[in-house]
């Protein structure tokens, strides 16, 4: 089977790779081009396009790029055509993937959606939208399942692809040495793979480092960049970065500052107490504030539907708050209660196999249309 797989993140990364992965064993011959990054094109196939050059965060950033926007979708729109592939696989990534997804359905090619889109966070009736586009839809997150048939639609629930990534994990012993790290306790600094987000959070976590003399702290650097690029963060300050190495780093961490997203669940999974911080422009956050219609921004919270991590949101996002809510989760009971709630969330998330179980769904569907 041909696929054409679409991941414009980091972490569509990560779960498109252990996903081409699998599909290599249940497919006798796959073929894959892909939109990704590194860990996909280590799977094999033709990577057309990185995801660092199409990730923007934010209403206002996704309008002063928008040119640049269209120019990928128009490309990718050309790319898909001239390939033809027997499945469009779309992972996350709703403003360029929905995009993509209503163009192959009216080019007759079927299109799977591999971790939904949050539309249960705002604009509800873009389930509307998913219902006529899409064939197959794959959810991570187990009250999506719910969601969805509450608009008529029914979907498969594999379970989270990131259980899968953490069983994979073999911690590296020697990982201290080989970053030069001290035998201090670590914090570990997650900002996120975004331009944006590294400018508006990472300056925020850095700002702590002098209340916590007894604490090294560790950042974990997203792969589109390199160690030159976080100078201008760091200056004068002695915070080791560590790439393509984030499990071994949270596998040994005593807390993490974090910004909002997936590695708020992966932190979580490693039980590593965590402070969520989230900033935009002011812009963005207005619009966000006024459509997204959840309690909680990160995912940690949203499953287990209560405050098990605290969120620091753009004005609460600063060296005080930041500062204090660290301190918490390192010297006060708060540490204890957050552990003991990453337990109920370990049960609610369940077992790993999410990547081989898409894997064979994806297959069977085909073959059964074939």
């Amino acid at each position: 089977m041909k696929y054409y797989i679409i991941a414009g993140e980091a972490s569509g990364d990560l779960h498109g790779s252990n996903l081409m992965k699998t599909l290599k064993k249940v497919d006798p011959a796959p073929k894959f081009r892909f939109y990704g990054g590194d860990l996909m094109q280590a799977q094999g196939g033709n990577l057309v396009k990185h995801y660092a050059d199409m990730a923007f965060m934010g209403f206002l950033e996704v309008a002063l790029n928008l040119r640049t926007i269209l120019k990928n979708l128009k490309k990718c729109k050309e790319d898909i055509l001239s390939h033809r592939p027997d499945v469009l696989v779309l992972i996350d990534f709703p403003g360029f993937n929905l995009k993509i997804a209503k163009f192959a359905k009216e080019q007759g090619i079927k299109v799977y959606y591999y971790i939904s889109p949050k539309v249960w966070a705002w604009n509800q009736k873009r389930v509307l939208k998913i219902k006529r586009d899409v064939d197959q839809m794959f959810c991570i997150l187990p009250f999506e399942v719910d969601f969805y048939h509450k608009w008529g639609m029914e979907v498969d629930y594999v379970g989270n692809p990131l259980l899968d990534a953490k069983e994979a994990f073999k911690p590296n012993p020697n990982f201290r040495a080989e970053n030069n790290l001290s035998d201090k306790p670590i914090i570990a600094l997650l900002p996120g793979s975004r331009k944006q987000e590294l400018n508006y959070i990472l300056p925020d976590m850095l700002s702590v480092i002098s209340s916590f003399p007894n604490h090294q702290f560790v950042i974990a650097g997203a792969p589109s960049f390199n160690a030159d690029f976080y100078k201008q963060y760091t200056q004068d300050l002695a915070v080791p970065i560590v790439f393509n190495a984030t499990y071994d780093l949270l596998n040994i961490a005593e807390a993490a500052l974090v910004a909002s997203g997936t590695a708020t669940l992966e932190t979580a999974l490693f039980k590593v107490p965590q402070v969520v911080l989230y900033k935009g422009s002011a812009i963005s956050i207005g619009i966000a504030r006024m459509l997204v219609k959840i309690r909680f921004i990160s995912l940690v919270n949203l499953i287990m539907d209560s405050k098990t991590v605290t969120e620091l949101i753009q004005e609460d996002c600063n060296i005080t708050m930041i500062s204090k809510e660290l301190d918490d989760i390192l010297n006060t009971p708060k540490r204890t209660v957050m552990l003991d709630k990453y337990e109920i969330l370990a049960k609610e998330m369940g077992s790993a196999g999410a990547s081989e179980k898409t894997a064979e769904l994806i297959y069977k569907y085909l073959k059964k249309a074939s």
